[in-house]
């Protein structure tokens, strides 16, 4: 698919530390726990590390306590593309940026979730920037 924002390979990896490059270009995951905004509850608009498109609000942040930041709906519905994702012998549901195509994370669906669409979509702290309501 052909994203609103297209660098090459070199541009990316010139742009981003070899931890988001790794994330957000190969889809890899950061280690449970350990992100910084696994546990932050400051109000505001959380945006893609890679190209600044905005994509979920704190007002749809939960504690669902799995070791990533937890969302239940993106700010905007065409804010996030989602991917069946095949890998490590399960079916599963890629989050990326709609507007670079950099992962994201993934969305699970129906665990029981307190949430208003029983999704949570667990996104990498690393593939997000926080910028908070206020200043």
């Amino acid at each position: 698919m052909p994203y609103e924002i297209d660098k090459p390979d070199e541009q990316w990896r010139a742009e981003l530390s070899p931890a988001e490059y790794r994330v957000l270009r190969e889809a890899g995951t950061e280690p449970a726990f350990v992100g910084e905004y696994t546990d932050t509850t400051t109000e505001g608009v959380y945006s893609c590390r890679a190209c600044g498109a905005e994509l979920f609000r704190s007002d749809t942040k939960f504690a669902s306590h799995c070791g990533w930041p937890s969302f239940y709906d993106p700010k905007d519905s065409d804010a996030v593309e989602l991917i069946e994702d095949r890998a490590h012998g399960m079916v599963r549901t890629e989050v990326r940026c709609a507007a670079c195509g950099s992962h994201l994370g993934h969305v699970f669906e129906g665990e029981g979730y307190p949430t208003p669409t029983d999704q949570r979509y667990c996104i990498n702290s690393i593939s997000l920037r926080l910028a908070p309501d206020g200043g």
